[in-house]
C-alpha cells in the first residue's frame, strides 16, 4: 500500500476497509475467497458508502500479484486442499460474539445447505458452529472430494481415524457422528446405510471436586456480581449456559426455587436456589429494575426471546420478568436482526473472573464453573442426600450419571480408613535431603 500512487485519504480509507473485510472473515471463521467478499460487499455496501468494493478489488489484485507475478484474474491457479492426519489440522477458534447471520452464509455450496438446514430447525449459534466445526473437518479430511460426493464409508473412515488417530474420547466422537449425520441426512440429504466403524475406548473420568473450604476460599476472592453467580452456581448445581440464561421470572425467592427452562437437552427442571442468597438476589433486582428502566426509557429494543415468543408476544422482550438475570454492560448486535440490544453477560468474563479468585486462593485443582456443578452433587450425598433427588436436581437422564460422584465422595464405599491411619504411631522422621 505504501508503493502505490493513491491519495493519503485513499490509502487511510482503503486500509480501513480491508481491516474491516479481515475481521469479518475472522469472526465469520471463512477463508478470504470471492464468494465471502461478495457476501461481505452486499451487506457492507448497504450499511455505508465508503469505498468497500475499489478497496478489496485492489486487495485481491495486489494478492495475486504477490503470491505469482504471472498469474492473471482471467486464470486463476487452482487450489485443492489435500487431506492429512487429524492431529495435524489446525485447532478451531470460536469468535466470542455471533458473526452477522445475514452474511455468516458460509463459502462452500455444501456449507450452505448446512447453514439453511440449521437454521430452519432453529438451532442455537453455538450448535451452529459446533457443526460446522465437525463438517470442515470432515471436508478436509475427505479433500479434494466434496461432501456431496461422500457416503457412509467416508464418514466412518473419518470416525475411526478420530478413534484412532485423534484418540478422541467417547463424548467427542458421537458429537461428531451427530453433526456427519445432519450434515449428510438432513443437509446433503444423502442416505448413509449402516457404518462400521471404530469406537472411541470408553475413559471413566473422575469429576475435579472442591471441597467446602476451598469453595469458601474461592468465593472470597471474588466481589459483586461474579461472585453472585459463582455462588448461585454451586448453591443449585447449574450449568455455564443455564446460569448465564437465567431471566429474572426463572427465580421463586418466596419458595425458595430456581426454574431451569431449556437446560441441557432442552429439558426444564426445577432446583434449590440457596437461602443465603436470596437477600442479595432482591438487592440485585433493585439494581436491575433501574437498568431496565434505562433501557425503556432510552427505546432499546427488548431483550432475545426463545423461537417463536417473539412473533406470539411481540412486546415480551421489554417486559420486566423477560430480563436477563445478569446482562451485559453494553449492548450488542442480535447476529440475526441486527438490531442491537441488550444481552447476557459474556461467558468469557465469567471464566475469566472464576480462574482469576482460584489463581488468589491458591488452588491446586482445576476450577472450572463445571467444577462448582461437581462441587454441588458432590456436597449433597456426603451431607446425607439421597442421590434420586440429587439426579433430579442436577436434570441427569440417568441416575448411572449421578453415580459418578460417589466415587469422590470425602466418605467413600463405608467409611474405610487407610491401614496407615490405624497403624500404631511412628518415631518422627528426621528431615533429610530432598
Amino acid at each position: 500500500m505504501a508503493k502505490t500512487s493513491l491519495s493519503p485519504q485513499l490509502k487511510a480509507a482503503f486500509v480501513r476497509e480491508i481491516l474491516t473485510f479481515l475481521k469479518h472473515c475472522k469472526s465469520a471463521r471463512a477463508a478470504a475467497t470471492n464468494e465471502v467478499a461478495r457476501q461481505y460487499l452486499e451487506w457492507r455496501e448497504k450499511q455505508s458508502s465508503a469505498p468497500a468494493r475499489e478497496a478489496l478489488r485492489w486487495f485481491y489484485r495486489e494478492g495475486r500479484r504477490a503470491t505469482d507475478p504471472g498469474l492473471t484474474p482471467e486464470h486463476p491457479k487452482p487450489v485443492t486442499a489435500p487431506a492429512g492426519p487429524l492431529r495435524e489440522e489446525r485447532p478451531f477458534t470460536r469468535p466470542t460474539q455471533p458473526p452477522p447471520a445475514a452474511s455468516d452464509l458460509g463459502s462452500t455450496p455444501w456449507e450452505r445447505e448446512l447453514i439453511k438446514a440449521s437454521r430452519e430447525r432453529g438451532f442455537l449459534w453455538r450448535t451452529e458452529q459446533t457443526y460446522r466445526e465437525w463438517a470442515v473437518r470432515f471436508a478436509r479430511y475427505i479433500a479434494p472430494r466434496s461432501p456431496f460426493a461422500a457416503g457412509g464409508a467416508e464418514v466412518a473412515s473419518f470416525l475411526s481415524a478420530l478413534a484412532v488417530e485423534g484418540r478422541a474420547s467417547p463424548s467427542t466422537q458421537k458429537q461428531a457422528l451427530n453433526a456427519l449425520v445432519f450434515l449428510m441426512q438432513e443437509a446433503l440429504h444423502r442416505d448413509l446405510g449402516e457404518m462400521a466403524f471404530k469406537r472411541a475406548y470408553p475413559k471413566q473420568r473422575l469429576p475435579t471436586v472442591l471441597s467446602v473450604a476451598e469453595t469458601r476460599s474461592l468465593f472470597a476472592q471474588m466481589n459483586g456480581t461474579p461472585r453472585l453467580m459463582a455462588e448461585l452456581a454451586y448453591g443449585s448445581g447449574l450449568r455455564l449456559m443455564e446460569l448465564l440464561r437465567l431471566r429474572v421470572h426463572h427465580l421463586d425467592l418466596d419458595r425458595g426455587r430456581l426454574q431451569v427452562f431449556a437446560g441441557k437437552g432442552d429439558k426444564d427442571r426445577v432446583t434449590v436456589l440457596p437461602e443465603k442468597l436470596i437477600p442479595e438476589l432482591r438487592d440485585h433486582l433493585g439494581r436491575l429494575q433501574g437498568l431496565w428502566r434505562a433501557d425503556r426509557a432510552a427505546a432499546v429494543p427488548g431483550v432475545w426471546l426463545p423461537e417463536g415468543l417473539d412473533r406470539k408476544y411481540p412486546k415480551a422482550g421489554v417486559s420486566w420478568e423477560w430480563q436477563w438475570l445478569f446482562p451485559s454492560r453494553e449492548l450488542g448486535l442480535d447476529p440475526a436482526t441486527r438490531i442491537r440490544r441488550r444481552h447476557h453477560v459474556s461467558d468469557n468474563l465469567f471464566q475469566r473472573a472464576l480462574k482469576q479468585a482460584a489463581t488468589k486462593a491458591a488452588l491446586t485443582k482445576r476450577v472450572t464453573p463445571h467444577t462448582l456443578r461437581h462441587s454441588f452433587a458432590t456436597h449433597l450425598l456426603e451431607g446425607g442426600a439421597d442421590i434420586r433427588t440429587v439426579q433430579e436436581l442436577l436434570g441427569h437422564a440417568s441416575v448411572e450419571t449421578t453415580q459418578i460422584y460417589t466415587h469422590v465422595m470425602q466418605k467413600p464405599g463405608l467409611g474405610v480408613r487407610s491401614p496407615l491411619d490405624a497403624a500404631p504411631a511412628s518415631p518422627p522422621r528426621s528431615p533429610g535431603p530432598l
